[in-house]
């Protein structure tokens, strides 16, 4: 078995994909497992994993160069034989694992080119030249390290020609998370979207839905919102009057959400990180019994039509939105059908217990 130090510099120490899903079935496996986090929220120890904090430093560029730093030393104290990264920025301090003769493993979360490329903030000149740069370090690192763990399949088949140890592990529900067993009678006339608030993830669009509603449905918003200006702007829109603010709710709080729902909205906008990705609260509905209204992007059509679970609309259409709303409120008999398929489909592959055992023979492989 291996000691295994898995860093971030940014994620929250109980971050769904690093330490409820990976960090806890390595420790389950028999792994000794740390988690070096940057979040002030001292040491601590839960379910198996140790947990180091290294504390928080506010600034995204004291984040890039202090609190990497920290991660770096704090991981030569530990002096693990594994070391996970999580983060774009701590891609350098894998390199220096590397040279004292670690062996070293990134995850890629998302497409960081992609990403940059889709930035509002950076003009198009900048984008450019920040993705083009990004990619060709991310090739030069990611070839000498000793793995790569994909988030979907999609950025797996980007790294493969770089690595070819690497391994899709998708975010996939856990399913005990997730109760699909409330009676639909019960569901008052409610929807739901679970995650992060912003423009990009289409916040304006079902807000202007909530005006188009022929049902007396109550969105179900939450999260936080990404910038305050966009909330104190959503709070004046008149569609507001039909929004349960509900804010950042920990895992519990998400799955009692999801069960009083009647549907589970994901209609983010097709910009290029958008388009491949595999949502997990797209499968975190399914999982918890109920229709989804997704964006209408061929990768998640296929997989929303193949397994019978929800409907696909046009992101940027609010009319469609609340049609979309209005049906399953209005076909309660459809909605449930829909949910127990998603449910289905869950349980026979779109599970967390199935990439588990991808990532234990990944690590063996090591």
């Amino acid at each position: 078995m291996y000691r295994i130090a898995h860093l971030t510099s940014a994620h929250p120490r109980y971050d769904t994909r690093i330490f409820v899903k990976q960090c806890r079935s390595l420790a389950a496996h028999g792994h000794e497992v740390t988690l070096v986090v940057a979040d002030d929220g001292g040491d601590a120890e839960r379910d198996g994993v140790r947990i180091v904090d290294v504390g928080r430093l506010h600034g995204r560029v004291n984040r890039m160069l202090r609190t990497t730093r920290r991660v770096f030393d704090q991981a030569l104290a530990l002096d693990a034989e594994v070391y996970h990264l999580h983060d774009p920025e701590l891609i350098p301090t894998g390199l220096k694992l590397k040279r004292l003769g670690k062996k070293v493993v990134f995850d890629a979360h998302e497409d960081v080119p992609s990403q940059l490329l889709a930035k509002p903030y950076l003009g198009r000149w900048s984008r450019q030249v920040a993705a083009s740069s990004f990619s060709v370090f991310e090739r030069y690192a990611c070839c000498r390290f000793d793995g790569i763990v994909a988030a979907t399949p999609f950025i797996r088949d980007k790294f493969l020609p770089i690595n070819a140890r690497t391994v899709d592990i998708n975010n996939f529900p856990v399913i005990g998370e997730f109760d699909a067993a409330a009676p639909w009678s019960a569901k008052s006339p409610q929807v739901c979207y679970v995650g992060s608030i912003a423009a990009i993830r289409g916040i304006r669009e079902l807000l202007g839905a909530c005006t188009l509603l022929r049902s007396p449905t109550r969105l179900a918003l939450a999260g936080a919102f990404s910038e305050s200006a966009l909330e104190s702007e959503m709070h004046a829109h008149p569609g507001w009057v039909r929004i349960d603010a509900l804010g950042h709710l920990d895992r519990d709080g998400v799955g009692t959400v999801m069960a009083a729902s009647v549907a589970g909205l994901v209609t983010l906008h097709p910009v290029v990180n958008y388009l491949d990705a595999l949502p997990v609260k797209m499968f975190e509905y399914m999982a918890a019994g109920i229709p989804v209204i997704a964006s209408d992007f061929p990768v998640w059509r296929a997989i929303i039509e193949h397994s019978g679970c929800g409907v696909c609309v046009d992101p940027a259409d609010p009319r469609a939105i609340a049609a979309a709303i209005d049906y399953f409120i209005a076909n309660p008999g459809v909605a449930e059908r829909m949910g127990q398929n998603g449910r289905r489909a869950v349980t026979a592959e779109y599970n967390w217990q199935c990439q588990s055992s991808k990532l234990i023979s990944f690590y063996d492989a090591l």
